[in-house]
């Protein structure tokens, strides 16, 4: 999403962190490429104006232009500011009322309501243990009510019965009732939608709003819709008490200028962001990784909370006691590409990694996209359990039988092999130091540990890696932090470095 805003602010700051010293004059300049910056990437004008002035009160004072780094100062005030345009502090979803909570979900036709509304519940089902009951309140779309019921049969969730002729409010009341009846903790109630904002659907709006008194009435806005979806945010605050904003497609190609803008105009936090299509692609929304995700910064944060998410802690367990005794066989290189994939795959976790957004061609260039995962996976899938187990049964006939059988050649086959003997052979050298693996990955007796806030706060305020990060070849950091599990990712750290990465990778020519 903020790809291209990424690339242009990082090329102005580079410049002025580049220079020994700053006047006014060099910070004046760098501000309107800045500006420019931030209008092509579809942020409101009057949100530009006062960041930019914010900016520039901060920047031109003596204590910068007269520091020891005045350009890493400047982009710390920039980074800053974009925290509080933003919204300074993530907010969640607040269940702080009595039982049950009704959430109400308004926005326009297309913007994802019905898909956001079970993701929501299947967010507050599985990590909250909330029993939550889904309510279409949408009687124009066709199909809007089976949408639902169909979605909340997908993800475990219950949805209200459906009664044809009933108006939208009367569905709120009886949503409320079967919940009180149910013992439900959570009511999520979907409203229609328009093409467009009109009175007809404002007054249903607050019709809807009067006869359930929700706790949260939550916007959910397209983040490709740009400056249309910072008026649209006005509209529903004026007519509504909104009590914060979800964006979809954050994944998208947009430039971000909305997730900047509506903050801002209408005062309300953004709480949640969708990335993505699947039910579990919803995620909190971090003003400060945001920012630090648009200056380049990485976001090693939200790494390590997806890992631990993700990773499978008994089974990390299990692979770290086999690599102790040097059994890492290529079953288990199957299980570590696997969790990569879950993490977000191989641009998910380098788009987080501190100055890859300053590699970005580099990295398109070396084609390090899933498919690379993929490819190495149905090459595990294409051998025997004998030739998983001992891959030194592998002769020139075999490969080119498990080359055939995976749609690839003997090349990546042999290449294959060769990170998985590196690996299998770093693993057996640690294995048999002091501490061996438990010290290099984190493992105790409880198997994958969950970072502390104080941990996670630390690795943050360093530019998110560990000062003992082993690197890859080229000089580009590599590994990644306790709690990936053993072995980390696949070659990430590893002498094999990432799969499919040119050598030399990194390298100034």
């Amino acid at each position: 999403m903020f790809d291209t805003l990424q690339e242009r602010l990082s090329g102005i700051l580079d410049t002025l962190t580049r220079r020994g010293a700053l006047t006014e004059a060099d910070v004046s300049a760098a501000l309107r490429e800045v500006r420019r910056a931030l209008l092509e990437a579809d942020v409101a004008l009057d949100v530009v104006r006062d960041f930019v002035e914010k900016v520039r009160e901060r920047a031109v004072g003596a204590d910068v232009v007269k520091s020891v780094t005045p350009g890493q100062m400047v982009v710390k005030i920039v980074h800053d500011v974009l925290v509080e345009t933003l919204g300074a502090d993530a907010q969640p979803i607040d269940l702080n009322a009595p039982a049950p909570v009704a959430i109400m979900m308004v926005g326009l036709q297309g913007s994802g309501k019905t898909t956001t509304t079970a993701k929501i519940a299947k967010r507050l089902s599985d990590r909250q243990k909330r029993k939550v009951l889904m309510a279409s309140l949408d009687t124009r779309r066709p199909a809007a009510q089976e949408q639902l019921k169909i979605l909340g049969e997908q993800i475990g969730v219950d949805t209200l019965p459906i009664v044809a002729g009933q108006t939208p409010v009367q569905i709120s009341g009886r949503s409320m009732q079967a919940a009180r009846l149910g013992g439900y903790d959570v009511v999520l109630l979907d409203t229609a939608g328009r093409q467009f904002v009109d009175d007809a659907l404002m007054t249903e709006m607050a019709e809807i709003e009067k006869a359930a008194s929700p706790h949260e009435i939550l916007l959910v806005a397209d983040a490709l819709t740009g400056q249309d979806a910072v008026n649209l945010a006005r509209a529903f605050d004026e007519r509504l008490a909104l009590t914060g904003i979800v964006l979809t497609r954050l994944d998208g190609d947009g430039r971000g200028g909305a997730a900047l803008s509506m903050r801002a105009v209408t005062g309300k936090p953004i709480k949640l962001a969708g990335t993505g299509e699947k039910m579990d692609a919803l995620e909190d929304f971090h003003p400060e990784r945001i920012a630090s995700r648009i200056l380049g910064m990485g976001d090693i944060v939200s790494l390590v909370e997806k890992a631990a998410e993700s990773i499978d802690a008994e089974k990390a367990q299990k692979i770290a006691e086999k690599m102790r005794k040097g059994a890492f066989d290529l079953d288990d290189l199957a299980d570590q590409l696997k969790q990569m994939q879950k993490i977000g795959g191989m641009q998910g976790v380098l788009g987080m990694m501190p100055g890859m957004g300053k590699m970005k061609k580099q990295l398109e260039g070396a084609n390090l996209d899933d498919s690379v995962l993929k490819r190495q996976t149905a090459i595990i899938s294409s051998m025997t359990r004998q030739e998983r187990r001992k891959p030194d049964v592998l002769k020139a006939s075999r490969k080119k039988r498990i080359a055939a059988g995976s749609g690839t050649r003997v090349e990546d086959v042999n290449r294959l092999l060769k990170m998985h003997r590196q690996m299998a052979d770093m693993m057996k050298a640690m294995g048999k130091g002091k501490g061996g693996m438990a010290k290099l990955f984190g493992m105790g007796g409880g198997g994958m540990p969950q970072p502390s806030p104080e941990e996670l706060a630390a690795m943050q305020a360093e530019g998110g890696l560990p000062k003992t990060m082993p690197k890859l070849p080229g000089g580009m950091p590599g590994g990644l932090p306790p709690g990936f599990g053993p072995g980390g990712l696949p070659g990430l750290g590893g002498p094999g470095g990432l799969p499919g990465l040119p050598k030399g990778f990194g390298k100034k020519k």
